[in-house]
């Protein structure tokens, strides 16, 4: 895999039955790009995305889909052809196969789900 300026941590930080506490973690992140998997449902898992100012590259996942949903923040799905703008309590799915990049104007925190087997920089 590529070297990215990513903080990406896939082990699974929580496990069934222990509370999830998102604020806290927030509240420790001191990476600009940081993305943690809290927790695995049947054969997903759901990651927590912290973002500065900045952008993730262009990619795509051949084989999975991607929910994004914020919880604070703005983001935005750069698409082939177009760019969608999240606010908080809204969501998006960028299905399998779509190249696509994510930026963030402003401090934003991401709920991400997606299939446990995903690669987060994407396929080649």
């Amino acid at each position: 895999m590529d070297d990215y300026p990513y903080a990406t941590h896939l082990d699974v930080r929580f496990a069934p039955l222990d509370v999830v506490d998102v604020p806290a973690l927030v509240a420790a992140c001191d990476h600009p790009w940081y993305n943690q998997t809290l927790c695995k449902v049947n054969d997903s898992v759901i990651r927590l995305g912290v973002f500065m100012p900045g952008e993730y590259h262009w990619h795509k996942h051949d084989n999975d889909d991607e929910f994004f949903f914020v919880l604070e923040g703005r983001f935005i799905i750069d698409l082939e052809g177009r760019s969608v703008e999240l606010k908080p309590r809204q969501g998006f799915v960028v299905p399998k196969g779509v190249v696509h990049r994510t930026r963030a104007p402003e401090r934003a925190v991401i709920l991400m789900a997606e299939t446990a087997a995903i690669v987060p920089t994407g396929d080649p």
